[in-house]
C-alpha cells in the first residue's frame, strides 16, 4: 500500500471527503475562490479549485511539495469545516457542468469525466456519518504527526523556517484532540463506534514510549533538533531547542495522554462487538459508498464475494501445483506451516541484511525493466525501515518523493525482528508491489508529467493506483524474478492474499462473518502467522471497501492487457501500453477503459 497514505495516506485519497485536512481559517471562513468566477476555459477551472484545495488540505499540499502551508494544521473536525466543503465541492460541479464535453480536447475530456467523477464521489462521502470516527489505528492525524513530526518525512526540516512551520503544526494538535474526541462522543451517543479490538490496537499508539514521555529529547517529535543543519546559527539553535521542548511537553504529551485515556476509560467501554461496519447506524448504505469509492466501479458486494471465491479456487489450484514441484509431502496448509516455521526460510540477523536482500532484488530487475517500459522516473528511490513507533502495526508501504526530486520516493519495510523475517513471505512480489515497477513508477511518472492538471498530477484511485501495483506483481517472470519455487509461491501467497480480501472485507462488512471467522478464512488459504492475520483482518474492520481496489483493479488491467494482445497481435507493444496505462496518471477504471482503447484504435 502507498502511503502517504500512511502517512497515512501516500496520497490516499480522502475515504469520505470530510477526512481531508483543512486549515483553522478556512474552516471557519469558507474557502477562498477569488477570481474563480472569472475562469473561461477548462485548464482555468481546475488551477482555481487546486490553489484553494491546496489551503484547504495544507498537509497533502506539504506531501506533494507545496510548502506554503507547512505551518498550518488542520481542525477538520467541526461541522462548519464540513459546510465548507458541501459548498466548495458543489459549486465546481456546477462550474464544470457550463463546458460542453463535446467540444473538448480529448485530454480535456478525461479530465472533466475524473473531475465530475471526483467531485460527486466527495459530495456524496460527505452526507454519511463517519465523522464521529475520526481516526483509527491504521491512520489518521495521530499517526501522520509522527511521520510528519519525526523529521525524516515529507515536512521538510532544511531551513530555520521550516523549524518554526513544524511548531504551527504543533500547536493546532490540542484544539484537533479536544474536537475529535467531541466527536468520538457523538458517535457514543448513537452507535456510530468502532469495534473494540481497534481501540484497543489504538492504546499503544497513543503511548508510545517515544510518544509521552518525560525527557522531551526521548520524544520522536525532537528527531529535527538531533539533525540542525549545520549552517543555523548557535542562536537559533538555542531557541528552537527550548521551543521543541516545550511544544513536546506543554502540548504534544498531553494531547496524545489525553486521547488515550479517553480512548481507554470513555471510548472502550462503549465500542461494539461487531466486526463490520454494518454494525452501526446505517451501515450498509456507507459500504455501499466505500465499495465504489475504492473500486470506482458499480460492482455489488455480492458479485465481488463471487469473484473472490473464483479467484481463490484457481490460485489454491497453483499452488498445489508448487507445492509438489518442490516435493513436499503433506497437504496445502502443512506446507502454509512448513514455509512460516522452518528456520531455513529466516536467515537473516539483523535489520540492514533484510534492507540488502530487498536491494538485490533491485539491482536483478533493474536490466529487464527496459525491455518494459519506454518511461522511467526521473525521482530517485530509497529503501528504509519503518520508524520503529509504527513498526508493529504498519505494513510494507510507498511513500512518494516530491515532484521536484528534492525528496526521494521511499520503500518503508517494517522489521520488529530480523531473525523472524521470513524469505517466503513474498519478498520479491513485494518490492515489484510497493518499489519497482509498482507504486514507484506510477507515482511518479504521474506526479512528473507537467502536461496534466495538478488534481490530475496528485490524484490517487485505489482501484488504479493499487491495481498497478498487484499486475506488477504479475511481472515477476519476465522481470527475472520468481525462478525459485519458494519465493514464486510466496508471490502467490501475496497473489491469494488480495484474493482472500474480497471475500473477507465483503464478507466482514455485508454477509455477517465475523472477526474470527474472517481470520480463520484468511489462515486456511495463505501462508500467514496468526499476527498477521489479525493485523489485516482489523485493518480491513478499519478501513472498509479499501482492500477490494487492489484485485478489482488488477483484473481489469490484465483484461485489457489481454484484449489488445489479441486485437493487435503482432502490433502490440508492452513497453507502449504499460507507458500509455501510466502516463495520464489514475483515473477511475471506466475511463481508464475507454482511454485505452482509443489508444489501441490508434494503434491498428
Amino acid at each position: 500500500m502507498k502511503k502517504l497514505a500512511l502517512a497515512g495516506l501516500v496520497a490516499v485519497a480522502l475515504t469520505a471527503a470530510c477526512n481531508q485536512t483543512k486549515t483553522p481559517e478556512t474552516a471557519t471562513a469558507g474557502p477562498n475562490t477569488a477570481g474563480a468566477d472569472a475562469t473561461t476555459d477548462l485548464d482555468g477551472l481546475f488551477g482555481s479549485y487546486w490553489e484553494t484545495q491546496s489551503r484547504l488540505d495544507p498537509l497533502s499540499a506539504t506531501g506533494q511539495g507545496d510548502n506554503r502551508y507547512n505551518n498550518l494544521l488542520p481542525n477538520e473536525q467541526t461541522r462548519a469545516f464540513r459546510d465548507t466543503l458541501r459548498t466548495f465541492y458543489g459549486d465546481y460541479l456546477t462550474r464544470l457542468g457550463k463546458f460542453d464535453r463535446e467540444k473538448l480536447s480529448d485530454n480535456d475530456k478525461i479530465s472533466y469525466d475524473i473531475f465530475k467523477y471526483e467531485m460527486e464521489q466527495r459530495l456524496a462521502g460527505l452526507k454519511l456519518n463517519t465523522w464521529m470516527i475520526p481516526t483509527q489505528q491504521f491512520w489518521g492525524l495521530p499517526i501522520t504527526m509522527g511521520q510528519y513530526g519525526a523529521g525524516e518525512g515529507v515536512q521538510p526540516f532544511k531551513t530555520v523556517q521550516d523549524y518554526d512551520n513544524w511548531l504551527g503544526r504543533v500547536r493546532g494538535f490540542t484544539a484537533w484532540t479536544d474536537s475529535a474526541i467531541a466527536n468520538f462522543r457523538q458517535g457514543m451517543r448513537t452507535g456510530v463506534v468502532l469495534p473494540r479490538t481497534l481501540v484497543l490496537k489504538m492504546l499503544p499508539q497513543m503511548r508510545g514510549k517515544d510518544i509521552v514521555v518525560s525527557d522531551p529529547a526521548q520524544s520522536l517529535f525532537y528527531g529535527p533538533i538531533t539533525r540542525f543543519p549545520k549552517d543555523f546559527s548557535a542562536a537559533d539553535k538555542a531557541r528552537l531547542t527550548d521551543a521543541y521542548k516545550t511544544a513536546i511537553t506543554a502540548e504534544l504529551v498531553p494531547a496524545y495522554r489525553k486521547l488515550g485515556d479517553f480512548l481507554e476509560k470513555e471510548y472502550l467501554p462503549k465500542a461494539r462487538t461487531t466486526s463490520g461496519i454494518t454494525g452501526v447506524p446505517g451501515g450498509a448504505e456507507i459500504y455501499k459508498y466505500y465499495v465504489g469509492y475504492w473500486t470506482t466501479t458499480t460492482k455489488t458486494p455480492a458479485e465481488i464475494y463471487q469473484t473472490g471465491l473464483a479467484e481463490v479456487a484457481r490460485i489454491r489450484g497453483e499452488m498445489e501445483r508448487v507445492k509438489t514441484e518442490t516435493g513436499f509431502k503433506g497437504d496445502l496448509k502443512a506446507f502454509f506451516t512448513y514455509l512460516k516455521t522452518d528456520k531455513k526460510f529466516m536467515p537473516y540477523k539483523s535489520a540492514e541484511e533484510v534492507l540488502d536482500a530487498f536491494r538485490k532484488i533491485q539491482t536483478t530487475i533493474a536490466p529487464n525493466l527496459k525491455k518494459m517500459f519506454g518511461r522511467t522516473p526521473k525521482t530517485s528511490f530509497e529503501i528504509r525501515q519503518t520508524e520503529a513507533f509504527r513498526a508493529a502495526s504498519a505494513s510494507a508501504e510507498y511513500n512518494q518523493g516530491s515532484p521536484d526530486g528534492s525528496r526521494p520516493g521511499i520503500f518503508y519495510i517494517p522489521i520488529v525482528d530480523a531473525t523472524q523475517f521470513n524469505t517466503t513471505s513474498g519478498m520479491e512480489s513485494l518490492f515489484l508491489h510497493e518499489a519497482i515497477p509498482g507504486h514507484h513508477y506510477q507515482i511518479s511518472l504521474q506526479q512528473e508529467n507537467n502536461d496534466l492538471p495538478k488534481f490530475r498530477r496528485f490524484a490517487w484511485y485505489g482501484a488504479m493506483g493499487e491495481g498497478w501495483a498487484l499486475y506488477s506483481e504479475s511481472l515477476g517472470k519476465e522481470l527475472g524474478l520468481y525462478t525459485d519455487p519458494y519465493q514464486y509461491m510466496g508471490a502467490l501467497g501475496d497473489e491469494m492474499h488480495r484474493a482472500v480480501r474480497l471475500v473477507v472485507d465483503t464478507g466482514l462488512h455485508s454477509r455477517g462473518m465475523t472477526r474470527e471467522e474472517a481470520i480463520k478464512y484468511m489462515m486456511d488459504n495463505e501462508a500467514i502467522s496468526e499476527d498477521g492475520a489479525v493485523a489485516e483482518i482489523e485493518r480491513y474492520m478499519a478501513i472498509p471497501g479499501q482492500a477490494l481496489s487492489y484485485k478489482t483493479g488488477a483484473l481489469k488491467i490484465q483484461e485489457l492487457r489481454a484484449k489488445y494482445e489479441k486485437q493487435l497481435g503482432s502490433k502490440f507493444s508492452l513497453p507502449n501500453f504499460h507507458d500509455e496505462l501510466l502516463k495520464d496518471g489514475v483515473m477511475p477504471l471506466a475511463v481508464l477503459e475507454k482511454k485505452m482503447d482509443a489508444w489501441a484504435a490508434r494503434q491498428k
